[in-house]
């Protein structure tokens, strides 16, 4: 490599790197464990009589969960307490339909993943804005929830939100249009509960007909009723459901009416049930005397729980050695293949050098580890800041694939031989390449981390996605050992003199080698072009084809002597000039279905929804994690899953075969991978009812298929 691509390579990287948003938004609150964020809905403005919402969104990090206004075994509900203006009030919670959370031997009522808390607004008819900006509404909201796992942490946050009056706010429009219609709907029948002995006998008539012979959902409002982990029974009379649920042994209350709700997944129905009997006396009806103590012990365990024990745990030790090993396998991989023609041509350059070949290989050493460090840092403070990342996330990024697709362009150009960047440069910057040529295999070793960085290799996914619930130190030691895995075979082959003495020697056959390397990159370019038509469409594609071949006029300018360079670079500086805004347009208005999955043969798009779904249904569900950026993705559907046998086995079992698309960003599939342990793609995972998720290889063979087939 030249001199000027240490240049060049760095500003790309620089430039095309996010960076963690600096402003904190007043409406966002974030924790370890939780983000919270105050949004609105205000479809016709905010004006009397008109519908106007407000809502807390939180979304959970895996495996943790906020409750329902019945907490169920244990917990607290989330707390909403609003500061309005005079003419405004605040509605109750709109609480969505929960889900019962299993917690060893008890059970809990509540949320996980995203879960959206809607509160109706109420403006008075002689409501008038008031305050310095009078144009604006101003809300504000002081929360509190308790957040649990196997532990319980309570937080808190203060919000400020400001809406326009003169204009609506939509912007959360699905959300709350899906969080609206999870909220239970009044029942139109009637329901009774029976109190005979110590189990309660429930009647439910008026259910809709969809759900008549369905096994529902039951959550009574009123806390300390029922045993809520004990199993209980149902059946259905007609279109009568009943059902006999066992009274608590610690029952605090004996409410008249009793309010319940009933439902299937996310369609509940709620009702006043009257109470016919008399409650049992209620042997724990002390333990309310003694809750808000007991309230305020658990928020103040959040400040006084010990320290953890001093030391890494286990599952760090397997994370750093699964790191370790990903890191040296990611060398096989795809993905590293156009950098391997560079690290060839660099051991043979230096095989008669040994104290160059060493030093050239803990520069490339040092370049791939801090690498991988400034990736780790990078992604932990967009995580920080609120984003929901994954690894790989810069080649989310149209414009980071666009800026690799360019600078490899001019790598490829520069080794078939039509320009040197040496030639380009002023001689002072030229020299720079003889007195430091370490420099070269410093940058190639970052080269190699920003083209690798989208792969996963086998162990090093499990690694990553501990990585992402580690503690920063410990995170960051994981990508550490992640580069020192990667960067280790090169840096043995530089300083093990057996494996030094089997180099070829420089000669004439270099020349050769180096314009047969020169296709590996445009390979690499074809193959980005074809990722960004993915992400953008056919426009952003061939504007990113038209900018290339501007740039490749520009460089070939360069070379011409006198007044050509003159003419025909003014020409190449007009058409980049031109393409570049092209680029920039498409980029920015990518097509609706740029990036989105659609159904191919017998796979269908991915949902969270559409696999509750299936797996309901008792069938069970084969997704693939993929993106059209991984390499590894892509040899893996063609060489194993559109294998004929592997589909007919598939069809054989009525797997629901679905397909996750995380090539543009989204948080539900990076939600979904983290509930698995992993932080990138390729991920394959059989799902089946009332079984754990099966974690497929990242690297996928046809046996693996068939025997992972096979265990259904």
């Amino acid at each position: 490599m030249r001199a000027g691509l240490a240049t060049m390579l760095a500003g790309v990287l620089m430039a095309c790197l996010p960076a963690a948003r600096a402003q904190v938004d007043p409406a966002v609150v974030t924790t370890p464990h939780v983000r919270a964020e105050l949004v609105a809905q205000a479809p016709e403005g905010v004006a009397p009589g008109k519908p106007v919402w407000l809502g807390l969104s939180l979304t959970h990090q895996p495996e943790w969960h906020t409750y329902w206004k019945n907490a169920g075994d244990s917990g607290l509900p989330t707390q909403l307490s609003w500061t309005l203006p005079p003419g405004v009030t605040a509605g109750e919670i709109a609480w969505p339909v929960p889900r019962k959370i299993p917690v060893g031997n008890l059970a809990n009522y509540g949320y996980e993943g995203t879960v959206l808390l809607p509160v109706p607004l109420t403006v008075a008819p002689d409501f008038k804005p008031a305050g310095p900006l009078g144009s604006d509404l101003e809300v504000k909201l002081q929360a509190s929830w308790l957040v649990c796992r196997k532990e319980c942490v309570p937080e808190e946050g203060s919000f400020t939100l400001r809406l326009p009056l003169a204009s609506t706010t939509a912007l959360h429009a699905a959300e709350f249009e899906q969080a609206l219609a999870a909220h239970p709907r009044p029942l139109q029948g009637k329901a009774q509960v029976q109190v005979q002995g110590q189990a309660l006998q429930v009647k439910v008539d008026g259910l809709p007909a969809s759900l008549q012979g369905k096994t529902l959902d039951f959550f009574p409002e009123t806390a300390e009723v029922i045993e809520t982990a004990a199993a209980w029974k149902q059946q259905w009379q007609g279109a009568t459901w009943t059902a006999e649920v066992p009274l608590s042994p610690q029952r605090t209350q004996s409410p008249s009416p009793m309010p319940l709700v009933v439902a299937l997944g996310t369609q509940g129905f709620r009702a006043e049930a009257s109470v016919q009997g008399s409650w049992p006396p209620a042997p724990g009806a002390q333990a309310a005397a003694v809750s808000p103590a007991l309230e305020a012990a658990l928020r103040s365990n959040a400040a006084e729980a010990p320290p953890p024990p001093a030391g890494p745990p286990p599952s760090l030790w397997a994370a750093l050695l699964g790191a370790l090993l990903g890191g040296m396998i990611l060398n096989l991989m795809p993905c590293v293949f156009p950098v391997l023609a560079i690290k060839v041509m660099g051991f043979a350059r230096h095989a008669g050098d040994r104290r160059g070949h060493r030093l050239a290989g803990l520069a490339y050493s040092v370049g791939v580890v801090l690498s991988f460090l400034v990736l780790g840092l990078v992604l932990a403070g967009l995580r920080s800041a609120g984003e929901q990342l994954g690894w790989g996330f810069q080649l989310q990024s149209p414009a980071f694939v666009a800026a690799l697709a360019a600078l490899f362009t001019l790598m490829g150009l520069n080794l078939a031989g039509l320009f040197e960047f040496g030639g380009l440069l002023p001689s002072r910057v030229a020299a720079l390449e003889a007195r430091h040529p370490v420099g070269n295999a410093f940058l190639s070793g970052v080269l190699a981390v920003a083209i690798a960085s989208p792969c996963t290799a086998p162990f090093m996914g499990a690694s990553l996605g501990l990585a992402a619930a580690l503690p920063a130190a410990q995170a960051l030691a994981v990508f550490g050992a992640l580069g020192v895995g990667m960067a280790l075979p090169y840096l043995a082959a530089s300083w093990v003199p057996a494996v030094a003495r089997l180099l070829p020697r420089p000669g004439p056959w270099m020349a050769v080698f180096r314009r047969l390397m020169a296709f590996p990159m445009f390979a690499t370019v074809a193959w980005l072009t074809w990722v960004l038509g993915q992400q953008s469409g056919i426009d952003g594609a061939t504007a990113l084809l038209a900018l290339l071949i501007a740039l490749a006029m520009m460089a070939w300018a360069l070379t011409l002597p006198g007044r050509s360079r003159a003419v025909v670079g003014a020409i190449a500086l007009a058409s980049l000039a031109l393409t570049g805004a092209w680029l920039v347009g498409s980029l920015a208005r990518p097509p609706a279905t740029a990036g989105a999955a659609v159904a191919e043969g017998p796979w269908q798009p991915w949902s969270t929804a559409r696999v509750d779904q299936l797996l309901a249904e008792g069938r069970p569900v084969f997704v693939d994690f993929t993106a059209a950026w991984c390499v590894t993705c892509q040899i893996n559907k063609k060489t194993t899953l559109g294998r004929p046998e592997v589909l007919a086995a598939l069809a054989a079992k009525n797997v629901a075969l679905l397909r996750a698309d995380w090539t543009r960003r989204d948080p539900e599939i990076t939600q979904a991978l983290a509930k698995l342990g992993r932080n990138g793609v390729p991920v394959y995972v059989f799902l089946s009812p009332g079984k754990a998720p099966q974690v497929l290889s990242e690297v996928l063979g046809v046996r693996d298929m068939q025997e992972a087939i096979g265990r259904l």
